[in-house]
């Protein structure tokens, strides 16, 4: 029996490995090889791995965790997990079966992308979700932003600390007019009209053309799509959810356990409303520490 086995072997589930590999606790890593940011050609805002592609980090990461001989990365998807605190049992697709007394669930989202034609085929090359995560390397060219609600609002505040041209695609939300009246004040256009396609060249916006006839060049484009938890392991053991602006997370304490005591939940799965390799690195050490200082005697 492992004492500890991870659904998700990305930034968050490869960061606990280690804390837990380094205390010398056993750990199963399964992973099915498709991190959520494995459309974007770099990563940003990591310290020391700047400017690097994200594959490439992952792949650097693993060859690290080889040197701590507790630690065992599987490459398959879970496809059950049962049990209870000190006896989890997970299933994988390939029919084997794994037992430990914890589970850290990092297995992240899956962005839902919208029927517009060119938009899945620009998602994380130049219509991207996270200004910290690409900002500076477009700072002061011509932005645009998809709006999803209110708390757009805030995100064009943010922008403008990396640029002074941005445009508001309204995508049929109904803006209120305070708000409205606020973007004119600040002198942000707001195009009305549903976006029917990107216009792109092998995933450069080209242009963003809407419904109304218009068509409105832009350099990148800001869009936050709803997410959704790439499996479904937290329905089948119950665990409790909170319904964000962007989609459902996992909910998790301070400790990062779950509802159920004895499952951990990090990264993107449980924060979707500041994703980034470094709060998933962040949250998955500490998930790893925590629930290995919940095993001891």
């Amino acid at each position: 029996m492992d004492d500890v086995i991870i659904i998700g072997g990305s930034f968050a589930g490869l960061a606990g490995a280690l804390q837990l590999g380094r205390a010398r606790r056993k750990v199963t890593v399964l992973d099915t090889g498709l991190p959520r940011n494995r459309f974007a050609g770099h990563s940003h805002g990591l310290l020391g791995h700047d400017h690097k592609p994200p594959l490439d980090i992952l792949a650097e990461a693993r060859q690290q965790l080889a040197r701590y001989p507790t630690i065992r990365l599987v490459s398959a998807r879970a496809e059950g997990v049962s049990g209870a605190i000190d006896d989890f049992n997970v299933l994988t697709s390939d029919g084997d079966s794994f037992r430990a007394r914890r589970v850290i669930l990092s297995y992240g989202v899956a962005d839902q992308m919208p029927d517009v034609p060119g938009f899945a085929e620009s998602w994380g090359t130049s219509i991207v979700p996270c200004p910290y995560c690409d900002g500076f390397e477009v700072a002061g060219r011509h932005w645009g932003l998809v709006w999803s609600g209110p708390q757009s609002h805030n995100q064009v505040r943010l922008f403008l600390d990396w640029t002074d041209k941005l445009t508001v695609f309204a995508d049929g939300h109904d803006i209120p007019p305070d708000i409205k009246a606020d973007l004119a004040r600040r002198n942000i256009p707001v195009v009305d009209g549903r976006i029917v396609e990107i216009a792109h060249h092998k995933g450069r916006i080209a242009t963003v053309n809407l419904d109304t006839g218009r068509t409105i060049a832009v350099d990148i484009l800001f869009a936050h799509p709803r997410t959704k938890p790439s499996a479904s392991l937290h329905e089948s053991l119950g665990l409790a959810t909170v319904d964000t602006p962007l989609g459902i997370a996992l909910k998790a304490d301070e400790r990062r356990e779950t509802s159920m005591p004895g499952t951990y939940a990090a990264g993107d799965l449980a924060n979707p409303l500041m994703p980034s390799v470094t709060t998933a690195s962040w949250q998955g050490a500490m998930a790893g520490i925590f629930a290995q200082q919940s095993m001891l005697v």
